[in-house]
């Protein structure tokens, strides 16, 4: 024994036939007599042969292989969603990719290197409208989008209620009695920020308040601007009752800028996010949020890709994920304790 790796032409010695045949046997063909595949898969046995698996997927066609690319790998809804994606993939033996691309150009190149080359069977884009991104996706090849509804009725896409998310939310605050709430929204080029907006309208008009845009604020989905925007609020003299930050960062910086001004939440200032990130209940006060299961977006879309690849129609090819609203002690009743 000279502890060699055993190949497919020792087994193929072993069996007595060709290795033309071992192939066949491992790559489930049914052109081999069963007393043939019989004495190849002793052989193998014997050897402790493992087929290679580039080679078995090139002689199907097929890498098993599938490729998530996100704006960045830091963010934590984008990670989240990569490692729901993860998950998915495993449970059918595929292996995921992750990568990032920070703008247009290198998205572009890294769609050339995986899709040209053939090194994925299929992708998931995360957030394909935040930019022109979009416009580098070859046609007919294996897709779906997440975070962003699908512009073309032939992509597939998996993302979050967004219009609906937030018209949950804004109607909480209203049902506690504000009137004078705050948006701080995401990055309003999109998709997920211009939705949210619309649902805060609409949640205003259907309770008759007035639509005031001044009590608007963009910010860019860190905590940072959460802050910012309530203290611009705050030197401008438009101190609001209650403010809905569209992500859990950015009501974080709210409710910071908050205690730098001496504003008690939630008695004079109410308090809510999206996302129910995992230290949104250790925040001071815990906050109100609205909780949506971030993994199952990157595992649906796997599904959904999955099925594309199999050449199955996936039962919904655009679909939207609840979330569920999770009080805590960073909003009550106005006026109360």
């Amino acid at each position: 024994m000279t502890g060699k790796r055993p190949t497919i032409r020792d087994v193929a010695r072993q069996a007595g036939v060709s290795h033309q045949t071992v192939s066949r046997v491992i790559n489930q063909k049914e052109d081999v007599l069963p007393s043939t595949r019989a004495s190849v898969e002793s052989a193998i046995e014997q050897l402790g042969y493992t087929p290679n698996a580039i080679a078995r997927s090139m002689a199907r066609g097929q890498t098993h292989t599938l490729a998530c690319i996100s704006p960045n790998l830091t963010d934590f809804t984008f990670a989240s969603v990569i490692e729901g994606a993860e998950v998915e993939a495993r449970k059918h033996d595929y292996f995921l990719l992750s990568s990032s691309a920070s703008d247009p150009n290198a998205f572009r190149a890294l769609v050339n290197e995986l899709v040209g080359h053939r090194r994925v069977d299929g992708l998931i884009v995360i957030n394909p409208y935040a930019d022109s991104r979009y416009e580098f996706i070859p046609q007919n090849f294996p897709l779906v989008f997440v975070g962003a509804s699908a512009h073309e009725k032939d992509i597939c896409s998996v993302s979050l209620d967004d219009e609906k998310v937030a018209f949950d939310a804004t109607n909480h605050l209203i049902l506690l009695g504000h009137k004078k709430i705050a948006l701080v929204t995401g990055p309003m080029e999109e998709d997920c920020s211009k939705d949210r907006t619309e649902g805060y309208r609409r949640a205003l008009s259907e309770a008759k308040i007035a639509f005031d845009p001044t009590m608007v604020i963009e910010g860019d989905w860190s905590a940072t601007s959460g802050q910012t925007a309530l203290l611009s609020f705050i030197e401008q003299g438009r101190i609001p009752t209650a403010v809905f930050a569209q992500n859990d960062r950015m009501a974080m910086g709210v409710l910071r800028a908050a205690r730098d001004a001496n504003l008690q939440v939630p008695s004079q200032l109410a308090v809510m996010g999206v996302d129910d990130m995992p230290l949104s209940s250790y925040f001071d006060p815990p906050l109100t949020t609205m909780q949506q299961d971030i993994p199952l977006i990157g595992q649906e879309a796997t599904r959904m890709l999955l099925d594309i690849i199999q050449k199955k129609n996936p039962a919904v090819r655009e679909l939207k994920l609840s979330a569920k609203l999770v009080t805590r002690r960073s909003t009550t009743k106005k006026g109360g304790d």
